[in-house]
């Protein structure tokens, strides 16, 4: 049976390492080559036995996904990568980088089964969750230090948690990455269960919920996942969790024109909010060719800001990030599968 050394954290390696009667420091090194050092082949890893590299070529291949296209923003150094998965299936991640270090978004699925309006991913449809090593895999494509990670991606996180939760053991392994928990952030449109679950962990994950509405019905048009987990039961589960762990949460709330971008809106929204450990992180909309939305207007985002200052609810108003090329989440995907669709 083929073993893919990246599906698994230190612990579990060194016990793999165990059953193939080798000494547990041999899986410390192969874990430092890959994630310290990211060197892609067994024969660069010169500290291991030519012996031990031969036999891990035999049973533990190394796999990597192949770069379909790449684009880089001219105007920030923003990369986005669409990767080829060994199956075939393209996912996208990104690089983002800062002036306190680089960021990867990472993908969690291929594909969504949400179908959130706004979205580009969910046009196709749900495929499958990917594997803690294609997750890994995109951290490493990039081939650089990285300070931070958010699973903001293609997908959602928490539909896919427990292979989610060993690809951030991973992360944050000192031997490896190394990446802080608090510099690890998981985006969600809110699935109770996964809130609660990552709650219970202790881990002191950032936690961003897709709300984008301050209400029902407007959000049910969104985000038919809200018809399933309509707004209080989603934030009674994020109470929750900013109870265990004593951190607050976010709100990602995109600013669509002329559809949830009144100061009414803003009003109902801080209301909502009140009292609670959150705070509000305002996106304007990227649109996206397969639907009619709009982005708001800079004096309506201005006015939705000032009405969530003045009530006392935290707030801030996200950079964009790569706004020359694909930005918006799944657009990459979605375009080279037409391209190819076209062609056939």
């Amino acid at each position: 049976m083929i073993f893919n050394p990246k599906e698994y954290p230190l612990t579990q390696l060194k016990e793999w390492f165990s059953k193939e009667q080798e000494p547990p420091f041999r899986a410390v090194q192969l874990f430092e080559w890959l994630y310290k050092h990211q060197v892609m082949e067994y024969a660069q890893m010169t500290n291991l036995p030519l012996e031990l590299r031969e036999h891990l070529e035999e049973v533990a291949p190394l796999f990597w996904p192949a770069v379909v296209r790449k684009q880089v923003s001219a105007n920030d150094g923003t990369h986005k990568l669409l990767l080829e998965l060994i199956d075939g299936n393209l996912i996208e991640t990104v690089f983002i980088p800062h002036d306190y270090g680089n960021s990867v978004c990472v993908s969690s699925q291929v594909g969504c089964a949400l179908g959130c309006s706004f979205c580009a991913t969910g046009i196709t449809g749900f495929i499958r969750n990917l594997t803690v090593a294609e997750m890994v895999d995109q951290v490493l494509a990039f081939q650089t230090k990285i300070s931070s990670v958010v699973l903001m991606g293609m997908g959602e996180p928490m539909l896919n948690l427990d292979r989610v939760l060993t690809f951030l053991e991973i992360l944050h392994d000192p031997r490896g990455l190394n990446i802080g928990y608090r510099h690890i952030t998981i985006s969600t449109s809110g699935i109770p269960r996964g809130i609660r679950q990552l709650a219970e962990t202790g881990l002191p994950i950032t936690l961003a919920i897709s709300l984008h509405a301050p209400n029902d019905d407007i959000r049910s048009k969104l985000m038919p996942i809200n018809h399933k987990y309509p707004i209080a039961t989603v934030l009674e589960a994020a109470d929750y969790y900013a109870q265990l762990t004593g951190r607050r949460y976010t709100l990602e709330y995109a600013l669509i024109g002329e559809l949830n971008d009144s100061v009414y809106l803003a009003r109902d929204l801080a209301r909502l909010l009140s009292g609670r450990l959150c705070h509000v992180n305002l996106i304007p909309l990227n649109p996206v060719a397969e639907n009619n939305f709009k982005r708001s207007a800079a004096k309506k985002i201005e006015d939705f800001m000032i009405v969530l200052e003045s009530a006392g609810i935290p707030v801030t108003l996200r950079r964009e990030m790569g706004s020359d090329i694909d930005a918006a989440c799944g657009q990459l995907r979605s375009r080279a599968q037409h391209s190819l669709v076209t062609k056939e």
